[in-house]
């Protein structure tokens, strides 16, 4: 029988785990819906990572660190807004680069930090309610980037689903050239959504050198991007899946070590892959469920030039 401690320690995990995959794939959500396909997450990511630990680490102030990962986030993906949305580059080969440039210029930024102790993000104590066994530290326990996670999913889903900013938003990634014709600025909403999505990628990457470990390691996303790309589709484009999502693959990932640490008679390596594996397994079967073409916004990916 499984000890009351230990499977509070390991639910646990899994919440801190899952949180930076929920808070990137959300913005790349809201990304995608507006019909950009930004590859860059996993740089605007580790950017976030740096930019929360040394604001923090200089300040002493985890909030600070907080803010600064946004602004990191959404300011690599500026450049990837003017060439794909300005001068009409290539998404997915752009998104790529950034990437790429994210994971050097962080490495290149963080080389002062790596063996620095961190600066942690607290975890939030409700007096009498937090002390409640099992219960207390799961939903009255956690850091305030846990509750801003599940906060955003709701009001990410209530935007798109039922306001007019949404309907706009989905206009503009299903029919980019309806919505110009009706007056709405294709360009603008898109500007915003990679803003959005860059600054929650920079977000989820703070979280991982705040909060999940706080310190700086060069790459320290170890891949975390990508799987966040991924559980934009594993969830149809809808964030109450996204959510559910997340914390799936965030329990894979946990269970996978402490299957390692439990003995389990299985290579370290095989357990260490097991998240991405289940990724591929799961866009697989989701792809040959939904044949060609899915649920996805009509326009995701391709570039538009107005005509007037």
């Amino acid at each position: 029988m499984i000890d009351a401690s230990a499977l509070e320690a390991v639910v646990l995990t899994i919440v801190t785990a899952s949180t930076p995959l929920l808070l990137a794939a959300l913005g790349e959500l809201v990304t995608e819906r507006a019909g950009v396909l930004n590859l860059g997450v996993e740089g605007m990511m580790v950017m976030g990572a740096v930019a929360g630990f040394g604001v923090a680490l200089t300040t002493g102030s985890p909030y600070l660190g907080i803010l600064a990962a946004a602004l990191a986030g959404a300011a690599l993906a500026v450049p990837f807004g003017f060439l794909t949305l300005n001068l009409v580059t290539n998404q997915v080969a752009t998104g790529l680069a950034l990437t790429l440039l994210g994971l050097g210029l962080s490495g290149l930024i963080g080389e002062a930090f790596v063996g620095q102790p961190g600066v942690r993000l607290t975890k939030i104590h409700v007096p009498g309610l937090s002390d409640i066994p099992f219960v207390g530290p799961l939903f009255f326990g956690q850091d305030a980037l846990v509750y801003l996670s599940i906060a955003l999913a709701v009001v990410v889903s209530w935007v798109i689903f039922r306001t007019r900013l949404g309907l706009v938003l989905r206009a503009v990634g299903d029919n980019h050239a309806s919505a110009h014709a009706l007056g709405y600025s294709v360009i603008g909403v898109r500007w915003g959504a990679v803003l959005f999505g860059g600054a929650l990628a920079g977000l989820g990457g703070g979280y991982l050198s705040l909060a999940y470990t706080p310190q700086w390691v060069e790459n320290m996303t170890a891949g975390r991007g990508w799987i966040a790309l991924a559980l934009v589709v594993f969830s149809s484009w809808f964030p109450g899946r996204l959510v559910i999502g997340a914390y799936l693959f965030g329990a894979v990932t946990i269970l996978g070590f402490y299957a390692q640490g439990a003995g389990i008679g299985l290579p370290a390596q095989f357990l260490s892959s097991l998240p991405y594996l289940v990724t591929v397994v799961a866009l697989v079967i989701i792809s040959r469920r939904r044949g060609r073409g899915g649920d996805a916004p009509a326009c995701l990916g391709r570039s538009f030039v107005p005509d007037r």
